[in-house]
């Protein structure tokens, strides 16, 4: 697949854009950068659950498996309205950047169906999610391609496709797939990985950048699994906690937002806009109000060319994928805002991942807290690798320095194995 054939996908364009410009870091040729950009093997499939009016839906789902140089596809299942083939393509490159950079033993993968989830019963939702392992078991497997967890979708999303590989396929491979339930494999550290590690990489940039994490005022877009958890964390470790959203709005209140208090209304009445203090904003001035850390959890090119003068934020902390374009990035290397990239900020996710993997591989041994010791100690190291880089390489950012250590890291690999 040539580059110019996806350039319709403007996640996908943009990850083309910071990958070009590591290649000429890296002197890469042109041959090379078609190779890294274009994935292995894309698996379209179709899905048909049948209606209760009688009627047959048909929908669409897709698996890319970037690259395997490193190791295994490893990467997510989205379930989204408005999921497409390039966006799926372009989220699996940032997981084979992600894997490398973190020393993972995987290559990049992710799928994604395009469904409204909310629409669909817990009957039709199984259904959907068993259809979708019967269309793929043969491309996956522990040793091969190790789904997870990822927007929309959960353990027992997961639990349904474990239950469906081992009946189809007749293997009991519970390394299959990751964020199961702890009764399947699972590890209870999983459930919140991602989140812990978005707080302890915040926690660290904080210290080489801002004079520690004590009384930074943060506000994070996001208040589903990776931002309640970050939350928690951050306001453990003393930061304050100004502003959060969700899909319907936000709340500030530079006194200080209760995280208790978050959670409860969160439950009860569906959205963080209904807590009692403070002002609600839109997601869109949440993102530039005055804060001393801004965590992009949500969504992909949320921070552009167009707000990105407007951002308030000393420090920015990538929680979402791809929350900010190649443009805002300039911008605030422009502006001398150091902006900590998705592939090692919410790299939590695929560390807990791994643990969980091996864990299932070597049959049960871990305990929760030393998984919770690997996963920080392993964003720790690349954390080192990355800020080192950045202060060798003259005139570059955070994201380029950590995708110039995983890009470098893949292509080395490649080329043992005469790949490229």
């Amino acid at each position: 697949m040539a580059v110019e054939e996806v350039l319709s996908s403007n996640l996908y364009t943009q990850q083309i854009k910071k990958l070009y410009r590591v290649g000429e870091i890296l002197g890469l040729q042109e041959d090379q950068l078609e190779a890294l950009s274009t994935p292995e093997r894309v698996i379209q499939v179709k899905i048909q659950i049948p209606g209760n009016n009688g009627k047959i839906r048909t929908l669409t789902g897709w698996r890319s498996q970037h690259n395997s140089a490193l190791g295994p596809y490893k990467g997510g299942v989205r379930y989204h309205p408005n999921v497409t083939q390039d966006e799926v393509i372009a989220l699996s490159m940032i997981m084979t950047w992600k894997n490398s950079l973190l020393q993972l033993p995987y290559g990049g993968g992710k799928a994604g169906i395009r469904v409204d989830p909310k629409s669909f019963s817990r009957t039709e939702l199984e259904i959907l999610s068993r259809n979708f392992i019967d269309a793929l078991y043969k491309y996956i497997g522990s040793d091969l391609d190790i789904p997870a967890p990822d927007v929309n979708t959960d353990s027992q999303i997961m639990s349904w496709f474990l239950d469906e590989y081992i009946k189809v396929s007749g293997k009991v491979d519970l390394g299959a797939f990751t964020g199961k339930p702890v009764e399947l494999g699972g590890i209870s550290v999983r459930e919140y990985s991602t989140g812990l590690g978005v707080a302890h990489i915040t926690k660290l940039a904080a210290e080489k950048f801002l004079d520690g994490i004590e009384e930074k005022r943060v506000i994070i877009q996001g208040f589903g699994n990776l931002g309640s958890f970050a939350a928690k964390f951050l306001s453990e470790m003393g930061a304050k906690i100004v502003g959060v959203s969700d899909s319907k709005g936000g709340i500030i209140d530079y006194n200080g937002l209760d995280y208790n208090k978050l959670i409860e209304v969160k439950e009860r009445t569906g959205s963080v806009t209904n807590y009692p203090e403070g002002k609600k904003v839109t997601n869109d001035e949440l993102l530039v109000s005055d804060c001393d850390i801004l965590i992009p959890g949500a969504l992909e090119n949320v921070i552009n060319k167009f707000n990105a003068p407007k951002v308030k934020a000393k420090l920015i902390v990538e929680g979402a994928n791809g929350p900010l374009t190649a443009d805002a990035d300039e911008i605030m290397k422009q502006r001398n805002i150091p902006v900590v990239p998705d592939i090692l900020a919410n790299s939590g996710g695929v560390v807990g991942s791994y643990v969980e993997w091996a864990n299932n591989k070597m049959g049960e041994i871990i305990e929760e807290e030393e998984a919770k010791k690997l996963i920080l100690s392993r964003m720790e190291k690349a954390f080192s690798e990355m800020y080192t880089k950045y202060s060798k390489l003259e005139d570059q950012d955070l994201r380029t320095s950590a995708m110039v250590v995983a890009v470098e890291r893949v292509v080395n690999a490649m080329k043992a194995r005469g790949l490229i």
